[in-house]
């Protein structure tokens, strides 16, 4: 697999490259970091860029980036897992590496967008567009990769999509909490221990 080429063909040309990753055998730790680490830092690159030279300092901001970036490797198993045993609800195959290769390969859209995470307001609107393409991948491989049938191909999305964004929020507020923002790290700091 050739890291460009995947990008474009996952993107361009989906349908058939679903079936291209359905014949390959990848291991989580070639996926990783072949493919979800390499992709996964264009966000949090694009998010550093955008806060260099701001009013936040620089430990701030290369510590933030640095959670981010962790935690987004982290979410990818995650949303990955939460797709392997809801399959069996929606008459798919509960397998751990299918579950993982759809859901690096589908956040494909999702990160490469991000990179228009430098550009304030616009940026992040074409990024959330980007995330939508995310859940349209998704949904085009859960029948190739996970044996989901077609006709619950959408309810399953949906589902693995609405998990994933509350798990979302649960690791943005546990990052707010670790980096001392928010209310999460008003009631955390090392102060009221």
């Amino acid at each position: 697999m050739k890291l460009v080429e995947r990008v474009k063909n996952i993107l361009m040309q989906p349908k058939s490259e679903w079936a291209v990753i359905e014949n390959e055998q990848t291991d989580t730790k070639m996926l990783y970091t072949r493919y979800i680490a390499i992709l996964a830092i264009i966000p949090v690159a694009a998010t550093f860029l955008s806060l260099f030279g701001g009013r936040i300092g620089m430990g701030l901001v290369l510590g933030a980036i640095v959670i981010q970036y962790v935690l987004s490797l982290v979410m990818v198993y995650a949303v990955a897992y939460i797709a392997e045993i809801l399959a069996p609800n929606f008459d798919g195959n509960r397998d751990s590496s299918g579950a993982l290769r759809l859901t690096a390969y589908a956040m494909t859209a999702s990160w490469v967008a991000g990179v228009l995470a430098i550009v304030p307001f616009l940026g992040w609107l074409l990024s959330f567009l980007g995330s939508l393409y995310s859940i349209y991948l998704f949904f085009l491989g859960a029948p190739v990769l996970m044996k989901v049938p077609e006709s619950k191909a959408v309810p399953y999305s949906i589902l693995v999509m609405v998990a994933a964004i509350v798990l979302g929020i649960i690791i943005g507020f546990i990052a707010t909490a670790i980096m001392g923002f928010g209310v999460a790290g008003t009631m955390m700091r090392p102060k009221d221990f």
